[in-house]
């Protein structure tokens, strides 16, 4: 019956012109590989991605890129001083979420398997 309803409501939008103007009318649909993403979380990850909003690790990664760059240019030992902080804190927050994602992953489980398999 939702399908039925949805079928309708696109076709009475279509007709109204309702979708003539949309950015990517006429391309195709590009299918994104989301296996690396748990199942549960495909939704969520899409709807953030849609948004602009980064994952917490990527954004962490890019401020602490953007810190490194001020202190190559920075000259006031004050200022550098803080940025120092700054930096230590987002690369301690960086490690620990890096940390909880590998314990997360069963990769710990495996980890000492894969190392003998591979010889190392």
């Amino acid at each position: 019956m939702f399908e039925v309803l949805a079928e309708r409501k696109i076709r009475e939008a279509m007709e109204r012109g309702e979708l003539d103007n949309l950015s990517l009318k006429g391309q195709p649909i590009v299918r994104e590989d989301l296996s690396h993403v748990p199942e549960e979380l495909r939704m969520g990850y899409k709807i953030l991605k849609n948004a602009g909003v980064l994952p917490e690790e990527l954004e962490l990664r890019r401020e602490i890129v953007n810190i490194e760059t001020l202190l190559d240019a920075c000259r006031d030992e004050e200022e550098r001083s803080g940025l120092k902080r700054r930096l230590t804190a987002r690369r301690l927050r960086f490690d620990i979420l890096m940390e909880k994602r590998r314990q997360g992953s069963g990769f710990h489980r495996y980890e000492g398997a894969i190392y003998r398999k591979l010889g190392l």
